[in-house]
């Protein structure tokens, strides 16, 4: 199976010049498999276009793709801003084959830190769909979700030969990508395919440098920093066999870990009582606006979850005494009041089911009051 991987520029916003220029790059190469990066399509720093930008799979652009596909007789990688239902957008991987099928992973951990901020305009996914080509089994990983190694050991454990990971890295980010990459080929005994864009979005340069790596974690071809451009390589999935005898990790993986892992996750603190409320109003507040501080009232254990919620550090939290329990999140001139109603206080003081909250919609447990937004 010969792979092209095909780091390019696109125009933020332009979806007729993006399609151009991947048919060109398609059309240049004699290859099985083409995958493009992250955003491809629209170009990764649409913001608030996203949402104008966004398709269905049914849409012309897909559609476009799948002619491509059908004439060049292969698979074709990219990523676009998928339409789910109205109002509802995913970060997704496409995959159009050459028969006309089409194939979506949803990136399942959203970039929020930094200069990110994909929580403001996706929705995550929370599976790990493994594909079926001609050649061998593929499954699809986006960018962030790389440095979360039970995701792609799901992809391993359903069988997947290859794992595709396109992405939207800057410069800044480079040298652990490079890491990652190498280890998770390792661990796994796969092959990892990475795909990355290149040039500069706002304050974002992203290096390019598309890669894969054998099952044992050697890397067999890199493509050039900062540059547009392709690079092709020969894969053999029987290479796998021999590099899962010398180290099976697979075979030694134990699976009772992940059902450790999820019982570990489900008594931390963040779950229970005050720190669950915090979670929920700070996620609340995340979906309307970039949070740059928080003042807590009532509850100190709240602080636990408004931080991972919201990625707030402890120095822009500050804490009241309060006969109320809630908060008040800021940004700039924009300001969201959250205070716990009366009688889920009570729930929460005598240490009722937390889990409770997830079901019951956000104006039934709080007084909510936005400003300037």
């Amino acid at each position: 199976m010969k792979i092209c991987l095909v780091n390019i520029k696109p125009t933020v916003g332009n979806k007729k010049k993006n399609l151009k220029k991947m048919e060109k790059a398609i059309l240049g190469e004699g290859a099985d498999i083409y995958v493009f990066g992250e955003m491809a399509l629209t170009g990764y720093s649409c913001r608030d276009e996203f949402r104008d930008m966004a398709e269905y799979i049914d849409g012309s652009s897909v559609d476009a793709i799948k002619k491509i596909a059908h004439e060049k007789d292969c698979y074709i990688i990219f990523g676009m801003p998928l339409s789910e239902r109205e109002g509802t957008i995913s970060n997704a991987a496409i995959m159009v084959h050459p028969e006309g099928e089409v194939s979506i992973y949803r990136k399942s951990f959203l970039a929020n830190f930094g200069p990110f901020e994909e929580k403001f305009y996706f929705t995550p996914g929370n599976g790990f769909p493994m594909f079926e080509t001609r050649y061998g089994r593929i499954g699809m990983c986006i960018c962030y979700d790389l440095f979360f190694p039970e995701l792609i050991k799901g992809l391993a454990l359903k069988g997947a030969d290859m794992v595709v990971c396109i992405s939207a890295s800057p410069t800044t980010t480079r040298e652990f990508f490079e890491k990652v990459l190498p280890a998770r080929a390792i661990e796994n005994t796969i092959f990892i395919a990475y795909s990355n864009l290149v040039g500069t979005q706002e304050n974002l340069v992203f290096w390019g440098g598309g890669q894969i790596y054998g099952p044992k974690g050697n890397l067999i071809t890199r493509g050039k920093y900062l540059k547009e451009g392709t690079v092709t390589a020969e894969i053999d999935f029987r290479e796998i066999e021999g590099a899962r005898v010398s180290r099976p990790t697979l075979r030694d993986t134990k699976t009772d870990i992940f059902s450790d892992l999820y019982r570990i996750s489900r008594s931390e603190p963040i779950h229970d009582g005050y720190a669950l409320v915090g979670l929920k109003m700070g996620r609340y507040a995340s979906s309307k606006m970039k949070v740059d501080k928080v003042t807590v009232y009532g509850r100190q254990d709240m602080i636990g979850g408004i931080i991972f919620s919201t990625l707030c550090t402890k120095d822009k939290i500050k804490f009241e005494n309060d006969d109320k329990v809630g908060a008040v999140f800021s940004s700039g001139k924009k300001e969201i009041r959250i205070f716990l109603k009366g009688n889920i206080a009570k729930a929460v003081e005598v240490n009722v089911d937390m889990d409770i909250l997830n079901h019951i919609k956000d104006d039934e447990i709080f007084d909510i009051e936005e400003s300037g937004l």
